[in-house]
């Protein structure tokens, strides 16, 4: 079944729980940094799964992909550019975080980027409305 088929008010719906998804993706990421911090600074243990680049490569495939479907979607259907950019924004420092060695950089990136395309996705979401 295509998105075409689906009534008006469902396609709607559909992309309003992908931007939701997204910004709920995007607080699992900073809270995942957060936790990493704590456990690994005050337990001394939990680094090999925490710091394991599979997580971040994931979870950035899966911001990638909802924020294409959702962010792309509500471009087509209210034709603002600022979610987009803002998104795009986000995904490129969670990028570039994967691409530095763990510590506070990688940090800072991967919480600026999330933050990000969180914003994106709430702008979608009222340009939507």
């Amino acid at each position: 079944m295509s998105l075409d088929a689906l009534p008006p008010a469902s396609r709607s719906s559909l992309r309003r729980r992908l931007d939701q998804i997204g910004i709920g993706l995007a607080g699992l990421c900073a809270v995942h940094c957060l936790a990493t911090l704590v456990v690994i600074s005050t337990l001394g243990f939990g680094g090999h799964f925490l710091f394991n680049e599979s997580i971040h490569r994931v979870g950035l495939a899966l911001a990638l992909g909802v924020a294409t479907i959702a962010i792309g979607w509500g471009l087509l259907r209210h034709g603002r550019v600022l979610p987009f950019v803002i998104a795009v924004g986000g995904l490129l420092l969670m990028a570039a975080a994967l691409l530095v060695p763990h510590g506070t950089n990688e940090f800072l990136l991967t919480l600026l980027g999330v933050a990000l395309v969180s914003a994106g996705h709430l702008i979608n979401l009222r340009a939507a409305r």
